[in-house]
């Protein structure tokens, strides 16, 4: 794990008190970046996830399909946990805390979009931190490949209607049309653009121009990734500063809801007997979130300024450390797991 890696909630922390701070002093200016719109998608904001994701759909590579059958019971753990648990505890959750435990601090407009970001988070598997934390437990490189590739396959078709269905259940008004225009723009075209990338840059299979082109790119997912935090915590600092308690609220249930899912999907993978090598990066993959992707969703859906699209950057303030504490865990406990 390299640098920016292991210190994620840092630079995510930083980059918070910063946003807040040119919100507070130049809100003129992030007026002018909330305006530059089209069709309900921030061209400013659509650019920078677009340089956060794209690079993680070239790592993928859909050739590892070939050997979706070699360990089917890991697979069938992984895609259960994504898709039929874990979002819908999401939205239960969500739908707890901010309509019953909070509800006495938490409008009930900003608890229904808290709720509605907490179902965006839940609704999008993890895709380009699987690998690093699938090599930090030991895993079984070639199964996170095939299972990440799976998963985003998934994801084109599945994401639109598991979160609509949610929203709709919370009582949230769904525009279907932008929801769907996002996952085009957020999921489909980046998959493609990255699948003929890495076929284009990987003709020869060794993996050379790849790996340069990765690590000419990296600097630039990590300017996205922080320049998007900056942005929508500028657009939030009003509301932050009046409520800093909001982001402690938010944090509460993405917290139980993280270690619940791995708790979960750890007793049934040892319950399975699958060997640790794939038992750990299954239970990681159903435990984080893509939330470059619920993000973008988020604001595309409920506005820059919506306590959506503030639910889904705590979501990226909460979950390094979280899974870096789950990755010490699933380490320590590798002797429960066959080898």
């Amino acid at each position: 794990m390299g640098l920016f890696e292991r210190y994620l909630s840092v630079w995510v922390a930083l980059a918070i008190v910063v946003g807040i701070f040119l919100g507070n002093m130049l809100p003129s200016a992030f007026a002018i970046i909330a305006n530059v719109e089209y069709a309900h998608v921030n061209l400013v904001i659509a650019v920078l996830i677009w340089l956060m994701i794209y690079p993680m759909m070239v790592q993928i590579d859909f050739s590892s399909l070939k050997d979706v059958g070699k360990k089917p019971k890991g697979l069938a753990l992984t895609l259960v946990v994504n898709w039929l648990i874990k979002p819908f505890t999401m939205a239960l959750l969500g739908w707890l805390f901010f309509k019953g435990i909070f509800a006495q601090w938490v409008d009930p407009q900003t608890a229904t979009e808290y709720i509605a970001g907490m179902i965006l988070l839940g609704v999008a598997p993890c895709t380009a931190m699987v690998f690093v934390w699938s090599q930090l437990t030991k895993g079984d490189a070639n199964y996170t490949l095939v299972q990440v590739s799976i998963n985003d396959i998934i994801m084109i078709f599945a994401f639109a209607p598991i979160a609509g269905l949610l929203l709709g259940v919370t009582d949230i008004s769904v525009p279907w049309d932008t929801l769907f225009l996002s996952v085009v723009l957020y999921v489909l075209i980046p998959l493609i653009a990255g699948a003929l990338t890495r076929n284009k840059l990987d003709k020869d299979n060794d993996h050379t121009r790849l790996n340069q082109f990765l690590a000419t790119m990296k600097p630039w997912s990590i300017i996205g990734l922080l320049a998007t935090v900056v942005l929508l915590f500028g657009f939030q600092s009003e509301t932050i500063l009046a409520k800093p308690q909001a982001i402690v609220l938010i944090a509460i249930p993405l917290l139980i809801q993280t270690y619940g899912i791995f708790a979960l999907a750890y007793f049934i993978a040892k319950k399975m007997k699958l060997p640790h090598n794939v038992a750990a990066p299954a239970c990681m993959i159903g435990t984080s979130n893509f939330f470059e992707l619920a993000v973008a969703v988020a604001i595309s859906l409920f506005g820059l300024h919506s306590g959506a699209a503030l639910a889904t950057v705590v979501g990226v303030l909460v979950e390094v450390p979280v899974m870096l504490s789950l990755v010490w865990f699933a380490n320590r406990t590798q002797h429960w797991f066959k080898t």
